[in-house]
């Protein structure tokens, strides 16, 4: 399994060996395999990317079809834009075979209607120019009432013909008896299974369909060149619908994935023997398989509800996968499962506070908060404290206290149930076996209102709860109410205290679109302005404060400081839609930038999570320069192929400079017949190796007793060592 990500990001993945590419909102992620770091993106689509093919007559080059009405032809390795072909309908999926040289097929709308629902297979001639911007518009339809699913359809045999399942019917198309078979089943079986088309699948060298279907049955279907004699045999291990299917690449093995989230590998004519990969995390929507069949791709339907995910963000890159609930994931109809709802981090992130919560229809809210400690040893959390229904019901916010010089660790948490509560992490146990563990510190309330958000100072010494239209100020050293606040109607969204010389301030956005700005010393409301601010959010490291304000459907971005009227810097429609979280991630060094506009990125960097799960950055001119670079050289490493006779003479040529630069005394012992050299070459498969002539004497050389017949050989070694990695 390479990656897991949300339907919404990735859809179709496409192998190549070295490299994986995956249509991620607007654009297509190219990763290296070897290194699962994101080399570069392909940018040029104005829409969401669709599908994403191979080119039949050149892999170095790939197709992406859009719902812009595009299609644009790639050098994916160098992140090139080729050519870009002008369709004029949007593009729902993309497929292609090496017997139609120069065309295409695309799914677009049945009718002149961009909106329409009903779906059609047509086929395009790619026009010879020299031009960039080519037209494309001769369309050819090939299959009519089509799914927009790109999994239903599928080519066979090399291009031979093509198959299309479309709720209870599987059509397959001829292309040399320009013909079309179609093959109906009934809505509902005797067994009272559901017999809907959800996906297809080609063997690549026999004629044969496998189809998956909405009751869990893949069947594979045999001799449909014949309208009435085909035949059909049923695979039963899925409980529910079959998402997708693929065979393997010598068509040895059928993988197919479902609601289950298991990878199950079928043996091709041996049905009754399976494999599987179970506990992935999420429904598998989509597999993929390299060329050489060594690598399986596994596109997923959400992030995992009951479980966190630790993201670099420096690298662009899943770290790894924190079991929240610990809990089987087990799906039935109508049965809910713990989600993870909150989550928080204290200032030195050797805390993290999770809440998971689960609603069963007529029972009771069930809610845990668990606290999880930081094993540098392990480099993962591990849990410590699990506290059973810490409220009485919904937790709607919680924070860490952030002050580095604080004595002891607080956590605060607010509820529907009225509350606030604060809790502590008590002090070290006396036996070595008993760690650290947390408790409930304080209570408090404000009459019966309830509270919606809380945040503590920088230094600790104020905790600012708000309770609908009130925000009140505790001390946590005593737990005294020390002042309270109010503002024009309506109930408080978000609270944040300012930073460094703005700490005297208290910033609050409401739900009647105010922006609201107290000064602490004076305890009153220093300005204020109409803002519709979706999120607010302050740098630990400076004064500066981001408010995300969305309006007409997309949002725009202010950074500004409390203390000045004028924003900082100012950017209209950052991205589609709402933001949903976003963080100030401080930087591993300070940057020194001279232009006013991007001095508010000097100490850290603000990155945002859209609410169609973009996640997206600022960053300067210099930054983006320094990743192009670093891209450019993740290509040139993934270029060296590791093949075996390259892993061969690499571990010779390193064991040769270890005995020059080591002195080795003349004589040494024979290796072994277990030795790594041997072993590799007795092992590797002859028809990837170079011919004998070339390996005879690396050889027996390695055999020989005296070091100085080593040496001599060593400038022939040299150019073939060089030689294989050209």
């Amino acid at each position: 399994k390479l990656l897991k990500r949300a339907e919404h990001i990735f859809r179709k993945g496409v192998c190549c060996c070295r490299f994986l590419l995956c249509a991620s909102g607007e654009c297509v992620k190219v990763f290296s395999t070897s290194t699962e770091e994101c080399i570069h993106d392909l940018r040029g689509h104005t829409e969401l990317v669709t599908g994403v093919l191979l080119r039949p007559s050149n892999h170095l080059q790939v197709y992406s079809c859009s719902a812009d009405g595009t299609v644009r032809l790639w050098d994916f390795t160098d992140g090139i834009l080729i050519k870009t072909y002008v369709i004029g309908y949007p593009i729902y999926s993309i497929y292609a075979s090496a017997n139609h040289e120069g065309v295409i097929f695309l799914v677009t709308p049945a009718q002149s209607d961009k909106r329409s629902e009903m779906f059609q297979l047509v086929a395009v001639q790619l026009p010879q120019s020299g031009d960039q911007l080519v037209e494309a518009r001769e369309l050819s339809a090939v299959l009519s009432d089509v799914s927009s699913n790109p999994a239903a359809i599928v080519f066979g045999r090399g291009g031979e013909y093509i198959a299309s399942a479309n709720g209870l019917q599987l059509e397959v198309y001829f292309f040399k008896k320009q013909k079309a078979y179609r093959f109906p089943l009934k809505e509902d079986n005797k067994k009272g299974g559901k017999n809907t088309f959800m996906c297809v699948a080609c063997h690549p060298k026999d004629d044969c369909i496998a189809t998956g279907h909405e009751d869990g049955k893949i069947r594979l279907w045999r001799n449909f060149n014949h309208k009435k004699e085909y035949t059909y045999s049923t695979l039963h291990w899925h409980h529910s619908a079959v998402s997708s299917l693929c065979f393997t690449p010598e068509g040895t093995n059928l993988l197919s994935g479902g609601i289950e989230s298991v990878l199950v590998q079928w043996r091709y004519n041996q049905e009754s023997q399976r494999d599987f990969l179970p506990r992935l995390g999420a429904a598998i929507t989509h597999i993929a398989v390299s060329p050489d069949g060594a690598l399986f791709c596994t596109s997923h339907s959400d992030n995992s509800k009951d479980k966190n995910k630790f993201y670099s963000l420096q690298r662009d890159k899943l770290l790894y996968n924190l079991d929240i609930v610990q809990q089987e994931y087990i799906h039935e109809s109508g049965l809910q499962q713990f989600e993870v709802v909150k989550a928080a981090f204290n200032a030195s992130g050797n805390w993290l506070a999770t809440v998971e919560e689960r609603k069963q229809k007529a029972a009771e809210l069930e809610l845990n908060l668990k606290l999880w400690a930081y094993d540098e040893q392990t480099q993962s959390f591990v849990l410590n404290t699990t506290i059973s229904a810490p409220h009485e019901a919904q937790i709607t916010a919680m924070c860490f206290c952030h002050a580095a010089d604080s004595q002891t660790t607080m956590l605060a948490s607010t509820s529907k149930d009225g509350h606030f509560k604060a809790w502590q992490l008590a002090a070290q146990a006396h036996t070595e076996d008993e760690g650290p563990s947390w408790s409930c510190d304080f209570v408090g309330a404000y009459h019966d209102l309830v509270p919606e958000c809380c945040c503590f100072s920088a230094d600790g010494s104020l905790l600012a709860v708000s309770f609908q239209e009130v925000v009140t100020v505790w001390s946590p050293a005593s737990w005294e109410l020390l002042t309270t606040l109010s503002q024009p109607p309506g109930a408080i969204r978000d609270l944040c205290f300012g930073r460094l010389s703005c700490s005297k301030y208290l910033l609050g956005t409401s739900a009647n679109n105010l922006l609201c700005c107290w000064n602490l010393l004076t305890c009153s409301l220093e300005w204020s302005t109409s803002m519709d601010v979706s999120l607010l959010l302050a740098d630990p490291l400076s004064e500066n404060m981001a408010a995300f304000c969305c309006q007409a459907g997309c949002t725009d971005l202010f950074v500004f400081k409390p203390s000045e009227p004028r924003p900082l810097f100012s950017r209209k429609e950052v991205c589609s839609g709402k933001v949903t979280r976003a963080v100030f991630a401080p930087r591993e060094e300070m940057l020194e930038s001279c232009e006013e506009s991007s001095q508010w990125l000097n100490h850290s960097q603000l990155y945002f999570l859209t609410q169609y799960m973009d996640l997206m950055t600022f960053t300067t001119k210099a930054e983006e320069d320094r990743l192009m670079a670093s891209s450019k050289q993740l290509v040139i490493d993934d270029s060296v192929a590791m093949t075996p006779f390259y892993l061969l003479l690499g571990k010779h040529r390193q064991q040769e400079n270890q005995d020059s630069l080591g002195g080795m005394s003349a004589e040494r012992t024979p290796l072994p017949q277990g030795s790594v050299a041997i072993r590799e070459l007795l092992q590797t498969p002859a028809h990837v190796l170079p011919s004998t002539s070339y390996l005879c004497s690396m050889f027996v050389q390695s055999l020989l007793i005296s070091a100085k017949d080593i040496l001599s050989s060593s400038p022939t070694e040299q150019f073939y060592l060089s030689h294989s990695r050209l």
